[in-house]
């Protein structure tokens, strides 16, 4: 059973403040639980003014408590005690006709809940025809204009799938001989089949809904997030971006952490120069 979850809502900012926002959301003070963010491939189709980027994304984060007093003790590892995920993203940036696609997914327990977000920014059109740009003249203003956001979650939840299919291809594999000498028996566990079937999809239902509940309240944070960052680029352009970004490091890995290490590395590089 696929589950999918669907909203749309606005932005007050231009598209270009918006797409610029997208790729310095983090840190922000709403999402102090991503930890890292690497670019992995970037490519910019000229022709066609596209830019196309695929970041990852580490994150602390954990299965929610009522997922796992689902699962039976054990099934995750020793390695669902770190508290860290990872997220791949992928966005394609339309810079001729003003819009965004947007797609990210789980790379950590897909086996028991694969999350795919799928979002859409552009810029509305009141005669329907496609936002086309010259390069003599700007899109927007930052300070003005409006990005509509429309967001498409799946949820799809794999648990006891694999036993199924294991004692699916069991049966199969058993003898002519032995499937006539054990009608009986093969009826009971027939019966069980289907039971235990029953209670499988009833698991994987309950995993999705509250995965499509809690990715509720993560979209309210992130747009809470992503405004946070459209304020700043609005009041102090990207110096001021730059600066909310270091305090919110500082914020989560205290004042010793990557961004003094790396601005004090600049700074020597600067000095020697």
């Amino acid at each position: 059973m696929v589950k999918f979850y669907e909203s749309s809502f606005s932005y007050d900012y231009a598209f270009p403040a918006v797409s610029l926002a997208y790729f310095l959301r983090y840190p922000n003070p709403y999402a102090k639980h991503v930890l890292s963010t690497d670019v992995i491939d970037r490519q910019f189709d000229s022709e066609n003014q596209r830019l196309y980027t695929t970041r990852l994304h580490l994150k602390r984060s954990k299965l929610p408590p009522a997922v796992l007093k689902l699962l039976p003790k054990g099934i995750l590892g020793s390695g669902s005690d770190t508290g860290q995920s990872y997220i791949l993203e992928k966005s394609i940036v339309d810079v001729r006709e003003g819009w965004m696609s947007t797609e990210t997914k789980n790379l950590e327990w897909t086996g028991v809940l694969s999350v795919v977000e799928k979002q859409r920014y552009e810029r509305p059109n009141s005669d329907g025809s496609k936002n086309l740009s010259s390069n003599n003249e700007p899109m927007e203003n930052i300070r003005t204009g409006i990005t509509n956001v429309t967001t498409s979650t799946t949820f799809l939840s794999r648990f006891g799938q694999a036993g199924t299919r294991f004692a699916r291809r069991k049966g199969e594999l058993l003898p002519e001989i032995q499937d006539q000498s054990l009608d009986s028996t093969e009826e009971v566990r027939a019966k069980k089949g289907i039971f235990s079937s029953w209670s499988t999809s009833s698991l994987q239902r309950t995993i999705e809904v509250i995965g499509m509940r809690r990715t509720r309240e993560a979209l309210i944070k992130s747009k809470d997030g992503m405004n946070v960052v459209l304020g700043r680029l609005r009041s102090g352009g990207l110096v001021e971006v730059l600066e909310g970004m270091r305090r919110d490091c500082e914020a989560v890995h205290g004042q010793d952490g990557p961004w003094k290490r790396t601005w004090s590395q600049g700074r020597v590089r600067e000095d020697s120069e």
